[in-house]
């Protein structure tokens, strides 16, 4: 038998090796910003390509309605979003699986720095349209 290969497979890894290495150094013990910008770093050292509190607009039938900024956009194909809680909840899930929706993006991490380990879920837009690109209003 074979594991099934993953969408964005290595970069989701490299990603989760990052926030593994910043979490190994930090602890559990910080709020959300310090990792943040502990993430930045190691991703920039890792060589990864990113965009850091990405201002996203959302769309509604095709008419911007607002904005939403993304902890991080890593080479315009992963959203992550990180959090420095005890323990995620379905909320937290949900939100993160709402921008990848929102934003019309196939894959997101959600990480969190919060508990002693560090946990993250691999995200899947199911809703994802290939065809849909930049909308914008007529």
């Amino acid at each position: 038998m074979y594991a099934r290969q993953l969408k964005h497979d290595e970069l989701t890894r490299q990603i989760i090796g990052c926030a593994m290495k910043v979490h190994s150094a930090l602890g559990n013990d910080f709020q959300e910003v310090i990792y943040q910008r502990a993430l930045e770093v190691e991703m920039g050292y890792q060589g990864l390509i990113f965009e850091r509190e990405k201002e996203m607009p959302i769309y509604y039938r095709e008419v911007e309605v607002g904005k939403r900024r993304v902890d991080f956009f890593v080479q315009s194909l992963v959203i992550v979003e990180l959090k420095a809680i005890i323990q995620l909840e379905d909320v937290h899930l949900a939100q993160a699986i709402n921008y990848l929706e929102a934003y019309n993006i196939q894959i997101g991490l959600l990480i969190n720095f919060g508990s002693k380990s560090l946990t993250f879920k691999r995200l899947l837009n199911k809703k994802f349209n290939n065809s849909i690109f930049d909308a914008k209003p007529i």
